[in-house]
């Protein structure tokens, strides 16, 4: 059992939405965190189609239970009946029960023009799993296998990788596009999977996939909606030198990115290890950034002759670059110097492999796992 580090804090007695990908974890979440709450599952067949025929019957079952003030009821996978939503609201006005709602994605509600409870509800989301929640954390096992948990504990997890591509990115993040032409989207798919921890070109992918960059756009637009993956923004804050505008693009697990571009095993020094640990660290700082509350922005940074930071956090209070190196060495430093003499920084930090932190010439040297253990106890950004 993992415990998990989005535990819904400052939530109090408010209803709430949970949001997160198939198989982050959500329905476990809930269980371990109330344990005695009523609870409402529209995958059971029964419960859908009760529910679906008359809505207002969650009216009347409420009425007749009784339960704890403070334990609220969970509705599990609410989009499923977009038309739900309009009794929770009533109970939430007038009966003062707190929901919490659970889904894989908003977008079909927002689509159906869905009662979203008019700001009733806190908006909570749910990530693979990161270090802090795994105890004796085993990288390697991260990178090739990814961080849901299912694909994580598997000893065999190409397999569950291929079918989770197959019949939820292929089939059910499609139908949120509304994509009538399958082949496209596939196409689609794994174009953006070379687009992964890189600046986006959406007229390249459009040419390459045979749409406009309208289309294209609206295809990153769902995987954003659908928590698959997100749109990582330039940092352009009172720049002094031309630099890159365009957003750079991250799946929401490595594992996609893996599988999408026909990776082979990751190992220390390999290839592909590199892009591998980075989008690792981005999963962590991302998720870090929304469990701690501290809700901070995470930008790139790259000037125009290509000298980059990856990772910008908050307003410019830590520069963080990933390098998969054992000897880290001036030359990985160039962007974290470059950034600091336009921007006051209060940590430059170079995440790499060696054995020991260390200071060169203002730069914080972690390897990878110190940086991990830093950033999850609060040290690299408060």
């Amino acid at each position: 059992m993992f415990n998990r580090k989005q535990i819904l804090s400052g939530r109090n007695k408010e209803s709430a939405w949970l949001w997160g990908a198939r198989q982050t974890g959500k329905s476990t979440l809930l269980k371990q965190l109330f344990p005695s709450s009523l609870y409402y599952d529209l995958l059971i067949p029964s419960q859908f189609e009760r529910l679906t025929r008359n809505p207002g019957v969650l009216i009347d079952e409420l009425a007749a239970v009784s339960r704890k003030a403070d334990m609220p009821v969970i509705i599990d996978e609410i989009q499923k009946i977009p038309s739900l939503l309009d009794a929770v609201q009533w109970l939430v006005v007038n009966k003062n029960i707190s929901f919490i709602l659970c889904g894989s994605s908003a977008r079909k509600l927002k689509r159906s023009h869905a009662n979203l409870l008019g700001g009733r509800a806190i908006r909570y989301e749910l990530y693979p799993l990161v270090s802090a929640e795994i105890p004796n954390f085993d990288l390697l096992r991260a990178l090739n296998h990814g961080l849901l948990p299912r694909h994580y504990l598997s000893d065999e997890p190409q397999k569950l990788i291929q079918a989770y591509v197959a019949e939820y990115l292929k089939e059910e993040i499609a139908a949120e596009a509304i994509s009538r032409n399958m082949p496209t989207f596939v196409r689609f798919l794994e174009t953006a999977a070379f687009s992964s921890a890189e600046i986006v070109n959406y007229t390249n992918i459009a040419s390459d996939c045979g749409v406009s960059n309208p289309t294209v756009k609206e295809y990153f637009r769902v995987f954003e909606d659908t928590l698959i993956g997100r749109l990582l923004p330039a940092y352009v804050k009172r720049p002094k030198r031309r630099i890159i505008h365009a957003p750079k693009f991250y799946f929401f697990d490595v594992s996609l990115s893996n599988y999408l571009l026909k990776r082979g095993p990751i190992t220390f020094g390999s290839e592909n290890f590199g892009k591998a640990l980075e989008q690792f660290i981005y999963q962590e700082i991302y998720a870090h950034s929304q469990y701690s509350q501290l809700k901070y922005e995470l930008a790139y940074w790259r000037t125009s002759n290509q000298v980059e930071v990856d990772f910008i956090l908050g307003d410019h209070e830590a520069a963080i670059e990933v390098k998969a190196t054992h000897a880290a060495h001036d030359r990985h430093m160039k962007g974290l110097k470059a950034f600091s003499q336009e921007y006051k920084v209060k940590q430059s930090i170079l995440v790499t492999c060696d054995e020991r932190p260390k200071i060169t010439n203002g730069v914080l040297v972690l390897p990878w796992k110190d940086f991990l253990g830093r950033l999850w106890a609060g040290k690299i950004i408060s």
